[in-house]
């Protein structure tokens, strides 16, 4: 009986306190999104120094990690597993971009344009 009733404030608990963490996570989900976007941006500059340009939006950011055959590419410039974002789903990319020389963007947890909160889309022009 003691035991069943410590089971019961256990559970009581972890209902109080999970919600708290699933939200914690989401946020750093984002941030880490965000922070990723940021090093993309680093590594297509050194990519361009070395190149010339930007990679096209078909050559993709793949050419920062595999050598797509171009004069003078002097990488890999990132990491194979920074090209997808935190939900494992490939970042965006366009060259030229609709906000600058290249847009990078990712559509957040639900992989859908726009949203709220963790669905929200994370770009590297806002």
């Amino acid at each position: 009986m003691e035991l069943l009733v410590v089971m019961v404030i256990i559970g009581l608990l972890a209902t109080l306190v999970a919600p708290g963490l699933f939200k914690q996570l989401g946020k750093g989900q984002v941030s880490a999104a965000k922070a990723q976007i940021a090093s993309l941006e680093q590594a297509l500059d050194k990519f361009r120094l070395d190149v010339g340009r930007y990679p096209t939006t078909q050559e993709g950011l793949s050419s920062l990690v595999t050598d797509p055959g171009i004069e003078n590419w002097d990488g890999p410039y990132v990491k194979t597993g920074t090209i997808t974002d935190p939900w494992k789903k490939p970042y965006q990319y366009e060259s030229p971009g609709t906000h600058g020389e290249f847009d990078i963007f990712s559509y957040g947890r639900d992989g859908n344009p726009g949203g709220e909160g963790e669905d929200k889309d994370i770009t590297s022009w806002e």
